[in-house]
């Protein structure tokens, strides 16, 4: 069961269609916060490294967001049709053997899949032990999603989703040991032009990005190296003495059996 939602609310959620997705994306508005996205991208992708890199949800233009990984292999599986996919995938059981993916990137996916937290649990089995997941989501307190939650007539957001905050977010990482990194924050609205990170600690820029319409958040998977049992015993069992001092001993053994051994005979022993 997922945390914070019935099996009758993932039932009758509604997923994003092709036709809303492609309509907004291609509106102003669209193309610019897209360009936002991909710049946030571009800044966190080229300095993940390893083999493989999924995408799940469809979302972008083609391949784009993919493209500044440096990943040799580059999955796409989308949830609506979209050009240049490799497979079209259920968000609940995705096709990919457990951690074979160094990083997995959710573009939007958990807004509008089925069940969000199961979705979360799929990227999670898919990465490796230090692999990491990008999130791209809408901030719920922003003007748009205001907009969304009351429902207007013209929503500033593709219809069907449900936005997610970042503190339940992250405490759905946390039981899923991930681990967040950074948190990139963006939006096209005034006066909150500027892309606000928290890395670069806490400015006056930090105060008005709280109602950015956009965030990036980056999570690593943390995993704990086990210490063998056998090996630690070993590292316990107390000191041999060397061969020179058991020799010494088997000697004094000797001649106290021959009967020449005395008080005196303890300051002449010498190892062999």
């Amino acid at each position: 069961m997922a945390i914070g939602y019935s099996a009758v609310m993932d039932f009758h959620r509604p997923v994003l269609s092709a036709e809303s997705l492609a309509h907004w994306q291609q509106s102003p508005r669209g193309q610019q916060y897209l360009a936002l996205e991909q710049d946030a991208l571009d800044s966190v992708l080229p300095g993940l490294f390893g083999r493989c890199i999924v995408q799940v949800g469809s979302w972008g233009t083609q391949r784009s967001q993919l493209e500044p990984a440096q990943m040799p292999l580059q999955l796409l599986l989308s949830t609506a049709h979209q050009d240049g996919a490799d497979a079209r995938t259920d968000t609940a059981a995705l096709p990919i053997a457990k951690g074979q993916a160094d990083a997995v990137l959710l573009p939007h996916a958990l807004e509008y899949a089925a069940s969000p937290h199961r979705l979360l649990r799929e990227a999670d089995r898919l990465l490796s032990q230090r692999g990491h997941l990008i999130i791209l989501g809408f901030n719920p307190v922003s003007l748009w999603g205001i907009r969304q939650a009351v429902g207007l007539r013209h929503p500033a957001l593709p219809a069907g989703g449900r936005l997610l905050s970042l503190r339940r977010l992250a405490d759905w990482l946390h039981l899923l040991d991930l681990e967040v990194v950074d948190l990139r924050r963006f939006g096209v609205g005034f006066p909150w032009t500027r892309p606000v990170s928290r890395r670069d600690g806490w400015t006056l820029w930090r105060a008005p990005g709280l109602l950015h319409e956009g965030f990036m958040l980056l999570a690593r998977k943390r995993t704990i190296p086990l210490t063998p049992m056998r090996e630690r015993w070993a590292r316990r069992r107390p000191d041999i003495a060397t061969a020179g001092v058991r020799v010494s001993f088997e000697a004094a053994a000797r001649r106290r059996d021959s009967g020449t051994w005395n008080d005196n005979n303890w300051d002449k022993a010498e190892p062999n």
